[in-house]
């Protein structure tokens, strides 16, 4: 499905929300009560062009018109763009291979109107070779301790990216990271450390010390979620 997420996916008693908006569109179809389990619960702002999701259903309406059917009862900011039966077993989250993500700097003198909660505009220029040199050192397992959100907690820290790159079309620079899983904030707190390299406040090698030391005020700030998107789910 792809979404234009201003609201989170995470359903919430008496807050709008992703998941319990397209639930209530399956209920409308089916008549029957669903839950969703997703590849990533996406936060308020962020965006999705490729979010996966599976629920059980005994309804006979053919696979293929489900797509159409939902989108019938969803607001313009959601499309179900696929649906497909899979095994009993699968699950969008646990049965995850790899994910990508996206963060779209606009790195013009003025952004612009139209895309501003699109992109995160800055206005100094960034040195993208630079940017393009640190990236890589992301690449592969690490602790990723540095480069999540301060004051969460989870099992491990490890993960694996398996591809990192920076690059720029015209006056936007993009950040795309592929890996098995990603801490909280983790890929908006890349992004933003990968800033302070393209300004210079740290230098491309030092990326390695930040990560063996695993400090998160050593790291970049956490950038706006209105910038990031889930590009893709592979399983």
């Amino acid at each position: 499905m792809m979404e234009k997420n201003s609201i989170g996916w995470q359903k919430q008693p008496s807050k709008p929300n992703i998941q319990g908006t397209i639930e209530n569109a399956i209920k409308a179809i089916t008549g029957e009560e669903v839950e969703l389990n997703a590849s990533g619960r996406t936060d308020a702002g962020v965006h999705a062009y490729a979010q996966v999701a599976n629920f059980k259903t005994n309804s006979n309406l053919p696979i293929e018109k489900f797509p159409i059917a939902i989108n019938s009862k969803l607001k313009k900011s959601i499309i179900i763009k696929n649906a497909e039966e899979v095994d009993e077993r699968f699950h969008s989250r646990l049965t995850c291979k790899r994910k990508t993500y996206r963060y779209v700097i606009n790195n013009s003198t003025t952004g612009t109107a139209i895309y501003r909660y699109l992109e995160y505009h800055i206005s100094t220029k960034l040195d993208v070779k630079k940017m393009q040199e640190a990236v890589k050192y992301f690449e592969g397992e690490h602790d990723f301790k540095a480069f999540k959100a301060s004051g969460t907690s989870s099992k491990s820290n490890v993960r694996t990216i398996y591809n990192a790159k920076v690059y720029q079309v015209d006056e936007r620079i993009y950040i795309e990271l592929t890996g098995n899983g990603f801490l909280y904030n983790m890929v908006r707190i890349i992004a933003g450390t990968l800033v302070d390299v393209g300004i210079g406040k740290i230098l491309p090698e030092e990326i390695q010390q930040i990560i063996k030391e695993g400090k998160r005020q050593n790291a970049g700030k956490t950038l706006p979620a209105h910038g990031l998107y889930l590009l893709n789910v592979e399983y």
